[in-house]
């Protein structure tokens, strides 16, 4: 069994972003669940050392907790393969629910900003082919205004705490 759920509306397959993504196999309505994430909540520390084996394969929960598979054998039934995208269709609930955003259409890739639930030092470029790309992803990007407006209900639960709570997310 899986350690994630995915609606039966969706599937994995090659993705032009990047690897394998998770695509829509029929149309998906405007605040749809898409996926929820399982796994093992782990301590930052037990997630860098999972990750060493693994690879990125978890998502961070809170300011120090991260959900995710922690053996090889549970990395494929752990992951979403939900590629990053600079203009996403999917949105966080909470911690680990996955929502459209807007009405997807049938064999629309699935993605989120990882702006959404990364609060952690890190940059990758970014080559997600959206208008909006903003060419390098950080794991401090939920901090830029823009994006606090663009996405806000939307955070995980420990990031749109801190907006909700300041207005400016300097908690």
């Amino acid at each position: 069994m899986d350690q994630t759920y995915f609606s039966a509306k969706v599937e994995k397959r090659v993705s032009a972003i990047h690897g394998r993504g998770l695509f829509a196999r029929e149309p998906i309505a405007r605040g749809e669940v898409v996926v929820v994430k399982g796994g093992y909540v782990m301590t930052r520390s037990q997630r860098d050392d999972v990750a060493r084996e693994l690879g990125p394969a978890e998502i961070q929960i809170t300011e120090d907790l991260h959900i995710g598979p922690i053996t090889p054998e549970q990395r494929e039934g752990g992951m979403m393969h939900l590629n990053h995208s600079c203009e996403p269709n999917l949105g966080l609930q909470g911690q680990i629910v996955f929502v459209a955003m807007r009405d997807i259409a049938e064999g629309a890739e699935l993605t989120i900003d990882y702006a959404m639930t990364d609060d952690e030092p890190y940059e990758m470029p970014c080559d997600c082919g959206a208008e909006t790309c903003r060419g390098v992803i950080t794991g401090y990007d939920w901090r830029q205004p823009i994006l606090q407006r663009k996405y806000d209900g939307y955070f995980s639960w420990f990031i749109q705490r801190r907006l909700d709570r300041t207005g400016s997310g300097d908690a």
